[in-house]
């Protein structure tokens, strides 16, 4: 599992960017949430994921939060 910050988020349409640790930005939206429900993202949070794919195919599955 990938660990990041989240960059940006925008609560209406549930999708943001992370910033993974590597420097790497990685697009997200409410289908890579791990539990379904509403999730509200800060920026600066850190997050852990699954990356899925490389280059500009690269996507984020299994998101969860570490910090609050």
């Amino acid at each position: 599992m990938s660990q990041g910050t989240i960059k940006s988020y925008d609560e209406q349409s549930k999708s943001g960017v992370i910033l993974d640790d590597g420097a790497t930005e990685i697009a997200f939206d409410h289908e890579s949430f791990r539990t379904s429900g509403i999730r509200l993202f800060r920026i600066g949070q850190r997050v852990k994921f699954d990356q899925i794919g490389e280059g500009s195919t690269l996507r984020v599955s299994n998101l969860t939060i570490v910090t609050l």
